[in-house]
C-alpha cells in the first residue's frame, strides 16, 4: 500500500475552474499532486503534521454496490499515521449537504471503516492558520537554512520569548536567524500560536 501511485492524475485545460498542480512535500521528499486550492490547503496541513509520515494522493478506487447500483469513488488522500491509515476526502463546506455527496461519503465511510481505517472529510480551514502555514512552508526545506544558525538557536532557551526577541539575540544576521527560527517552527522544535497571525510579538513555547 505504501508504494501505491495516484489512481488518476489531473489535466490542465484552458478555462478550467479548479486549480491543479504539484506541491513539494517535505514528508515525501518529493512532489504530491492536488486538484484544487482546497486540496492544496489540506495537503499543506498534512505536511506540517508531525504524526503524518506518508501521503498518497488519489490513492485507489473504491467500489461498492449500493441499492443495487455499482458505485465508484476515488478519495483525495491516504495518510499514514502512527495510529494507522486515514482516508481523507476534501470537499467545500457548502457542498456537504448535496445528496449525491452525502450518499457517496456515507457508503465510502462504511467501506473504509470496515477495514479499520480512519475516514475524514476536510473542508475550508481556519483562514488565519492557513495564512501562517503558507508562510511557514516557505521555510520547510532544510537546504536553505544555515546549520550554524540552527545550532545556535537550538542551544538557547527560547520558551517564553517573543519571536522578534529570539531573532535579535543571536550573532547571525536577522534574516538568517529568522529563517532558521521559522524552520524550527515548521519542524515542531518550538511552538507558537498559529490561530493568531505570526508577528515579531508571537510568543514561542516548548513542544511537549
Amino acid at each position: 500500500m505504501e508504494s501505491a501511485q495516484p489512481w488518476r492524475t489531473f489535466r490542465w485545460v484552458f478555462g478550467q475552474k479548479h486549480y491543479s498542480g504539484f506541491y513539494w512535500c517535505v514528508t515525501e521528499r518529493g512532489h504530491v499532486i492536488y486538484e484544487s486550492r482546497l486540496e492544496l490547503a489540506r495537503l499543506l496541513r498534512a505536511d506540517f503534521d508531525p504524526d503524518v509520515r506518508h501521503i498518497i494522493a488519489q490513492p485507489f478506487l473504491l467500489r461498492a454496490r449500493v441499492d443495487g447500483k455499482l458505485r465508484r469513488h476515488v478519495p483525495d488522500y491516504l495518510e499514514f499515521r502512527s495510529t494507522g491509515l486515514t482516508v481523507v476526502n476534501v470537499k467545500p463546506a457548502d457542498r456537504l449537504d448535496d445528496p449525491k455527496v452525502t450518499s457517496t461519503f456515507a457508503w465510502a465511510r462504511q467501506v473504509v471503516e470496515d477495514r479499520g481505517w480512519g475516514f475524514e472529510i476536510a473542508s475550508e480551514p481556519d483562514p488565519v492558520e492557513l495564512t501562517n502555514l503558507r508562510f511557514l512552508a516557505g521555510y520547510r526545506k532544510a537546504e536553505g537554512i544555515s546549520p550554524s544558525v540552527l545550532a545556535a538557536l537550538r542551544s538557547r532557551c527560547l520558551e517564553g520569548r517573543a519571536l522578534g526577541d529570539a531573532v535579535i539575540h543571536t550573532d547571525a544576521p536577522a534574516p538568517c536567524a529568522r529563517a532558521a527560527l521559522f524552520h524550527m517552527i515548521w519542524r515542531h522544535e518550538v511552538g507558537v500560536d498559529l490561530t493568531q497571525l505570526l508577528s515579531s510579538r508571537s510568543v514561542l513555547r516548548k513542544i511537549a
